[in-house]
C-alpha cells in the first residue's frame, strides 16, 4: 500500500518555537522552521522541527540531527541499481554506517563495471582493470580506484571499523567516477544530423 504524500501533514498541537536553520535529512532542502515541539529544558538541548518544504520532522540533539543529511551529491543519469547503491552508501554515511558506506562503494565499483559491459561473474580485480583498460577512469584515477578496492577489502576480511574520513573521501572519488562515466556524457550537447 502506497504511503500518503506528506504534503499538508497536520502535526497536531505543534508550537511557534524560537527559529532553528538546518537541512533537512529527508528532503535535502535548506529551511529555517519555528514550528515544531520543544523539551521542558530552557536551553534546549533536544528538538523537533517541521520541515517547511516535505512537512517530515527532523529530531535534533544540541547540534546532531536524524535523521541526517546524507554525504556528498546525487548524480545524474545512472542505471538506477548503480544509483541505489551510491545513494544507500550516502544515507550510511548520514547514519554514521561508515564501515558499511565503504563496503557498498566496493560493491558499487564492480556494479559499475559490469554497466559498462564488463562480464558479470568476474573477480574484483578484474573489474577494476575493466573500468581503467576502457578509459572509464580518469587519468590519474586509477590510484583512487585502488584505494576504494584496498579499503573495501580492509572493511570485508579484516576486523577493522572504517572511520568517517575514511567513507566520506570514497563517496567523494565515487560521486566523480559516476559523473564521469555516466552523468558528464549525458550533458554534452548532441550534434544534429
Amino acid at each position: 500500500m502506497p504511503k500518503p504524500p506528506l504534503h499538508n501533514v497536520g502535526w497536531t498541537k505543534a508550537e511557534t518555537l524560537s527559529p532553528k536553520q538546518f537541512q533537512c535529512g529527508f528532503c535535502g532542502s535548506f529551511i529555517a522552521t519555528n514550528q515544531g515541539w520543544r523539551t521542558n529544558h530552557g536551553d534546549e538541548p533536544y528538538w523537533i522541527r517541521i520541515c517547511t518544504h516535505c512537512s517530515r520532522p527532523t529530531y535534533g540533539e544540541g547540534t546532531t540531527q536524524y535523521p541526517g543529511v546524507a554525504f556528498g551529491a546525487p548524480v545524474m543519469a545512472l542505471p538506477p541499481d548503480i544509483d541505489k547503491l551510491y545513494e544507500e552508501a550516502r544515507t550510511c554515511c548520514s547514519s554514521s554506517a561508515y564501515t558499511a558506506a565503504v563496503l557498498l562503494l566496493r560493491k558499487l565499483l564492480m556494479n559499475a563495471a559490469v554497466g559498462v559491459g564488463a562480464k558479470a561473474g568476474g573477480t574484483f580485480i578484474g573489474y577494476i582493470e575493466y573500468l581503467s583498460n576502457q578509459g572509464y577512469v580518469p587519468p590519474n584515477g586509477k590510484g583512487w580506484v585502488d584505494h576504494i578496492r584496498l579499503k573495501g577489502n580492509e572493511a570485508n576480511h579484516e576486523i577493522t571499523l572504517m572511520e568517517k574520513a575514511d567513507a566520506e573521501e570514497l563517496v567523494v572519488f565515487s560521486e566523480m567516477l559516476l559523473k564521469f562515466i555516466w552523468e558528464f556524457p549525458q550533458r554534452v550537447p548532441q550534434k544534429k544530423s
